[in-house]
């Protein structure tokens, strides 16, 4: 059976998905990940769930560590990762409320450490990444948030950039003109370091507010994203305890 990874973004810190609960310190080659890793199960499922900024969200964009987070979920033996994601809307059509399950991403980061290999000693690695987020996963999100008759869209390029910091108006244009359909500070080096370890991944994104690019609106506040995003992980819960159950055997 498999075993289903959860990585929680911004909003979902903490879950009450799981039963028959334990938790693990785990150390990796890496280093710590970001929170002790919950693990039990959801149904008759096996779930492990780590909080990628900490459960009290004191850890940055930046300075997640996640290598460690991906080298620690294979360590305890995760079979697929599937995660939240907080994003800003560069499309007039993905309202805030909206979910997103994104087929694609562009990498604007500039400091994180996105591969296994810092060197190539032990054999030249060229991660092929043109599909970043596994299909199967994507369809069986998709097919439960019809099922639950959320809002969603299907298809997104989604481009995440460094952060803390949200984008200025030129830079919001700017990604609208690259093809990016939301934003955010999280998903590509994970997906990355996910595809090098060879564990489908996958991720739904809660969309909160309109980034930058519209002059008719103030430009986005936390504080105005923390209120969507609140109301927003409500659905990612039920997504997510419908979903589990139909990875079982994936």
């Amino acid at each position: 059976m498999n075993k289903i990874a959860i990585i929680g973004g911004s909003g979902l810190e903490k879950t009450d998905l799981i039963q028959s609960v334990s938790v693990k310190e785990i150390e990796t080659k890496w280093g710590k990940p970001s929170s002790p890793i919950t693990e039990g199960m959801l149904g008759s499922v096996p779930v492990a769930f780590l909080s990628r900024h900490g459960y009290d969200h004191s850890i940055t964009p930046t300075h997640v560590n996640n290598r460690a987070n991906i080298a620690a979920l294979k360590e305890i033996g995760c079979t697929h990762i599937i995660s939240s994601t907080a994003v800003g809307s560069l499309r007039e059509e993905i309202h805030p409320g909206h979910l997103v399950i994104p087929d694609q991403f562009i990498d604007f980061t500039k400091h994180r450490i996105s591969t296994f290999h810092d060197d190539f000693k032990d054999g030249i690695v060229h991660a092929n990444v043109a599909d970043p987020f596994n299909e199967d996963l994507r369809q069986a999100l998709i097919k439960t948030c019809e099922k639950l008759k959320f809002g969603h869209h299907q298809k997104a390029t989604v481009v995440t950039i460094e952060g803390p910091r949200f984008s200025t108006r030129a830079e919001s244009h700017m990604f609208r003109l690259l093809g990016a359909d939301i934003i955010n500070m999280s998903v590509a080096p994970e997906a990355v370091l996910a595809n090098e370890a060879g564990i489908p991944y996958a991720t739904i994104a809660m969309s909160t507010d309109y980034d930058s690019w519209r002059e008719n609106i103030a430009p986005v506040t936390w504080e105005e994203v923390k209120k969507v995003m609140d109301e927003n992980s409500q659905k990612v819960r039920q997504v997510f305890s419908e979903l589990i159950p139909l990875l079982a055997n994936l």
